[in-house]
């Protein structure tokens, strides 16, 4: 591997774990409900499916109209899933299903 990339790799992975432990240790309930601190934390969930979507769809999205069927059912999968059930985790996996299901049919 090269050396770049494995930096690149390891600096993903401690910024990954920082960000899911560090708020572990701080006392989360002395914030404030609206104050910055609060409003920052909750962002970050939605910000990283945000980035995880754009980093996965961008290769996708690359492709020619006509090949994208399976992103656009994992997308409609996954939105029409959690506007009825509002769990994260069935819509994914109806995202995900939904996805391969159309990849296999058209391969």
């Amino acid at each position: 591997m090269r050396p770049d990339v494995l930096e690149i790799c390891l600096i993903a992975g401690v910024c990954t774990w920082g960000f899911r432990f560090l708020p572990t240790r701080f006392d989360l309930d002395r914030l404030a409900p609206h104050g910055l601190a609060a409003r920052l934390l909750n962002a970050l969930g939605p910000a990283a499916i945000a980035a995880l979507f754009v980093t996965g769809a961008a290769p996708e999205l690359a492709r020619p109209w006509a090949a994208q069927g399976p992103l656009a059912a994992g997308v409609l999968g996954t939105a029409l899933t959690w506007a009825v059930s509002r769990s994260v985790v069935l819509a994914t996996l109806a995202g995900s299903a939904a996805y391969g299901l159309i990849l296999a049919l058209a391969g």
